[in-house]
C-alpha cells in the first residue's frame, strides 16, 4: 500500500511593494480626508487669526476711513502716495534707522564677548548663564516701567548713583532732553535683547569643531589669530541670525516708546511704530494707519532680505 505524499504548493509570485513614485503617493483617499479633517481646526484658527486680518487690513488701506467723520471713500493707492509725501514720515524713518543701527551694533558688541566668556569653563559659569536670562525673561512692559523709574528725575536710581559719584551736581530730567532720549531708549532695548543674542552666539560657538583650534595651535597661531581665522568665520551664521532678528525687532518696536516717552519730547522718539499708532488710534485714520503698517512690514522684510543676501554670500 503506497502512502500518498502531499504535493508541494505551487510557487506564488513574490509580493511587490511599490517603489519610487508609487511609494511616495501610495496614500489612500481615506487617509487624505482623515488628515484634512484633523488639520481643519488648526487651519480655521490660522485663517481667522492671521490670514483674514492681513487681507482685511490690506483692503482697509485702500480706503479713506476716518472715525471723526462718517464717510468712507475709496482712494486706491492714495494713502500710500500721501505717506511718501509726508515729511513726518521721513523724519520717523530717520529716527527708526538711527535706533535700529545703534541698537544692533551695541547688541553685537556686548553679546559677542559675553558669548566668548560663557564658552569657557570656569567656576560659576552655569549660575552666570542662568542670571543672564533674567532680562530676556522680563516682559517689555515691565522692562519699560523699570527703566522709567530708573530715569525718573525725582527719585530715579540713575540720578542717585551719578550724584553720589560726583558726576552730576543736580538731578537731571533724562527723558526730557531731546538729545538723550533716543539713546536712553536704546539702552533699555539693548539691556533686554543682549541675553538672547548671547545665547544664539554661544550655540554657534559650541558647534565649532575642537579640531580646528587644535590644528591652529599646531601651526603656531596665537590667540588673536585663532579668533580672527577660526572663531569669527565660524560665527558668521550666528551673526546673521542675530542681526536679522534684532534689526526686525528694533524696526517694529513700540512698547518702550509708548511707556517711556510716548514719542516725545518734541517728537525726539517719534519712530515708525509710534507713527502708525498715532495715525491709527489718535487721529482715528484707519485707512492711512493700515497703509503705514504695510509700509513698515514691507520695509522690515526688505531689510531682512538684504541682510540675508549680503551676509549669506560669505557663509
Amino acid at each position: 500500500m503506497s502512502i500518498p505524499f502531499p504535493h508541494p504548493a505551487p510557487p506564488t509570485a513574490p509580493v511587490r511593494t511599490p517603489r519610487g513614485w508609487l511609494a511616495r503617493h501610495a496614500v489612500s483617499a481615506t487617509d487624505q480626508r482623515s488628515a484634512l479633517l484633523l488639520l481643519a481646526p488648526m487651519l480655521a484658527v490660522l485663517i481667522a487669526v492671521a490670514v483674514f486680518p492681513i487681507l482685511y487690513s490690506l483692503w482697509t488701506s485702500l480706503f479713506d476711513i476716518r472715525l471723526t467723520r462718517m464717510h468712507v471713500t475709496f482712494v486706491g493707492l492714495g494713502n500710500y502716495a500721501a505717506i511718501f509725501q509726508d515729511p513726518d514720515f521721513w523724519a520717523a524713518v530717520g529716527r527708526t534707522a538711527v535706533f535700529t543701527i545703534t541698537s544692533v551694533v551695541a547688541i553685537m558688541l556686548i553679546a559677542t564677548p559675553a558669548a566668548l566668556l560663557l564658552n569657557r569653563e570656569f567656576r560659576g559659569r552655569r549660575l552666570l548663564s542662568t542670571a543672564l536670562l533674567i532680562p530676556w525673561a522680563i516682559p517689555y512692559v515691565v522692562d519699560g516701567l523699570m527703566w522709567k523709574w530708573i530715569y525718573d528725575s525725582g527719585y530715579g536710581a540713575l540720578n542717585g548713583v551719578l550724584l553720589q559719584l560726583g558726576l552730576i551736581h543736580r538731578y537731571t530730567v533724562w527723558l526730557g532732553d531731546t538729545h538723550r532720549t533716543l539713546a536712553l531708549i536704546v539702552n533699555a532695548f539693548v539691556w533686554k535683547e543682549v541675553p538672547l543674542a548671547t545665547i544664539l552666539l554661544l550655540v554657534t560657538l559650541k558647534s565649532i569643531p575642537a579640531d580646528l583650534y587644535a590644528a591652529a595651535r599646531v601651526d603656531g597661531a596665537t590667540l588673536l589669530r585663532r579668533f580672527v581665522h577660526v572663531t569669527l568665520p565660524a560665527l558668521r551664521p550666528g551673526f546673521m541670525l542675530v542681526t536679522i532678528y534684532e534689526a526686525m525687532t528694533a524696526v517694529r518696536h513700540f512698547d518702550l516708546f509708548f511707556i517711556l516717552t510716548e514719542g516725545g519730547p518734541a517728537d525726539a522718539s517719534h519712530v515708525l511704530a509710534w507713527h502708525v499708532y498715532v495715525e491709527t488710534f489718535r487721529k482715528l485714520s484707519f485707512g492711512s494707519g493700515a497703509a503705514l503698517a504695510y509700509v513698515l512690514a514691507l520695509a522690515t522684510f526688505a531689510m531682512a532680505y538684504g541682510v540675508i543676501r549680503l551676509l549669506g554670500r560669505r557663509l
